[in-house]
């Protein structure tokens, strides 16, 4: 069940539902009688007396929205799942439809001294608010929105080397970064200042290197010239040079869309973008964008069309 494929017009079906469900227990009928003699001179749709209102207006436009909220509820599952040759979505717009045709039929005709109360104007609006919403759902731009939005707040600005820019949440103090000397130090976190004997993990001078520590420094060497080599030969691959005036942005997508990857986009997608969650657009290649999940993933987006931004 996924919440956020819910849009606004989904919302206007669930209420208009509930507003229907209210109007079939107010008085459908009204009797304009006066005297000791008169009894109830009101019935709701409940009444076996209205027979078939209950069932062909109030039931069946509750059904109608029943079948569409299950249909977006299931998402892409059922995309393709139909029952006689139509979806659940589709049979809930053909009910809300009959149902409103139903009840625009029962306003007509009457008695004398006989009168259709709240419930059955009240029931006539709803119907009009759920076929309107129900067909419209998939037409109307307003009613596509996505009813939850997951917007994050915006990332903090950072420098080139991963640190927070000055003015940032997380800067560290004016003595330096975190675990680095401050200017004019040659200690770290956890190590001694240059010149100060006795320190733990101080070094006497002449004293003869660790073998252990020899290879982790060559270790590290070796895989440093890895690094260096290996970005070499990407950067020699030619690649959509970034747009020169683009500037990050939150965007959301109409349906579920792949990620493929950055270096390689013929490559097995490294994320899927689903409606209802903002993404952060850092990159742009040609009519592409480099997009970011939220665990920090990041990939190409080929299909832009009909984003929304944020």
């Amino acid at each position: 069940m996924n919440l956020r494929a819910l849009t606004k017009g989904d919302a206007a079906v669930a209420g208009a539902a509930v507003l229907l469900f209210i109007a079939s227990f107010l008085p459908y009928w009204t009797v304009d009688c006066k005297g000791k003699y008169c009894g109830d001179t009101s019935t709701n749709a409940w009444d076996s007396v209205l027979f078939p209102v209950l069932p062909s207006v109030f039931l069946l436009g509750i059904l109608a929205a029943a079948l569409i909220l299950v249909q977006r509820f299931q998402g892409q599952a059922a995309a393709n799942r139909q029952i006689l040759g139509l979806r659940l979505d589709q049979w809930g717009i053909a009910f809300s439809v009959a149902a409103l045709w139903a009840a625009l039929w029962s306003l007509g005709g009457g008695l004398e001294g006989i009168d259709h109360g709240i419930g059955a104007w009240l029931a006539v609006i709803a119907l009009i608010v759920l076929a309107g919403a129900a067909a419209g759902g998939q037409l109307i731009p307003v009613l596509k929105t996505p009813l939850v939005t997951d917007r994050p707040a915006a990332p903090a600005a950072f420098q080139p080397g991963g640190y927070p820019a000055p003015g940032q949440p997380g800067q560290p103090g004016p003595q330096g970064h975190y675990g680095y000397p401050a200017p004019g130090q040659s200690g770290g976190y956890g190590y001694p200042v240059a010149g100060q004997p006795g320190q733990p993990g101080a070094q006497a001078p002449g004293q003869p290197q660790d073998v252990a520590a020899q290879q982790a420094a060559a270790a590290q060497a070796a895989e440093a010239e890895a690094a260096r080599q290996a970005a070499a030969q990407q950067s020699a691959q030619p690649q959509p040079a970034p747009a020169a005036d683009f500037a990050p942005f939150w965007f959301a997508v109409p349906a579920p869309r792949q990620l493929a990857p950055k270096d390689g986009p013929a490559g097995a997608p490294v994320g899927e973008l689903v409606p209802g969650t903002w993404y952060l657009a850092v990159e742009q290649r040609g009519t592409a964008l480099v997009a970011q999940l939220q665990d920090g993933t990041q990939g190409v987006l080929a299909d832009t069309s009909g984003i929304q931004r944020g």
